[in-house]
């Protein structure tokens, strides 16, 4: 099977929950199944802004992107985290080839229209998976960071739940999973809810139900349903240790995202 697993940047923070989620990944990989890692790192990438005396904005849990913070964005997304990532599924014996949605022109962005404007924030408009397809056939996990070129030859940050769902998509994939720091989506009651469907995202969104970071992960999650992805889950990063489990048994943990 073909997964496609988004890593957010708040579990790499706790060195177990990181070990746990690689140790995961490389066991799903190590299983027989092509898995893409796609990842953020607005923590890391908060911290260094912060040290370089940059204070971070957000709009609909979007980061307004300057060209200094998209400079500051490619290094620390494709360059720290990345490499991270790939030595740590390398502990555990599992070749990973990091790279961001520039290289090979896998993903190609557009400056993302909003009001207010957010600078070099994109959004994914094509993508190539050939060269996905040829890490997978070495055996490797390709370890994409969310940042894209664009046609005009500028880069851009790019919403990593984004472009996950814009990965999934263009592979394919049987099942799109975003590891997050959250249990997963709350309702109005506070409890997580087991099951959303696409139709509820929209209600949920009116209702101030969920706000920030979850809005743009719920819209990428409609938006890998309608193009053909077969399953769409939220999982806490704790529990990572179910993937290789995720589609042949029973999952209780996080909300399960329904096309109906």
């Amino acid at each position: 099977m073909k997964y496609v697993v988004k890593l957010g940047g708040a579990a790499l923070e706790n060195p177990a929950v990181f070990h746990n989620c690689a140790h995961a990944i490389a066991d799903l990989a190590k299983d027989g199944h092509q898995v893409a890692l796609v990842h953020g790192g607005g923590v890391q990438l908060t911290r260094t802004l912060k040290l370089m005396g940059k204070q971070s904005e957000f709009v609909a849990g979007l980061r307004i992107t300057d060209a200094e913070t998209r400079d500051a964005a490619l290094m620390v997304l494709s360059g720290r985290v990345n490499k991270s990532l790939v030595a740590a599924l390398g502990k555990f014996g599992q070749p990973a080839v990091g790279l961001s949605g520039g290289d090979g022109l896998v993903f190609r962005a557009r400056k993302k229209r909003t009001n207010p404007d957010l600078g070099y924030v994109g959004e994914i408009v094509s993508s190539d998976p050939r060269w996905l397809e040829a890490i997978w056939k070495m055996g490797a996990v390709p370890v994409i960071s969310s940042i894209a070129l664009g046609f005009d030859g500028e880069y851009y940050n790019v919403n990593a739940d984004e472009m996950a769902s814009a990965c999934a998509a263009a592979c394919k994939a049987d099942a799109l999973v975003f590891l997050t720091d959250v249990p997963g989506v709350r309702g109005a009651d506070g409890t997580v809810m087991r099951w959303v469907t696409v139709d509820q995202i929209h209600a949920l969104s009116a209702e101030s139900v969920i706000s920030g970071g979850m809005l743009p992960k719920l819209g990428a999650c409609r938006e890998a349903l309608l193009s053909g992805v077969k399953r769409v889950r939220i999982l806490p990063a704790e529990a990572a240790g179910v993937l290789p489990d995720l589609c042949s048994a029973r999952v209780t943990d996080g909300t399960e995202v329904m096309a109906s």
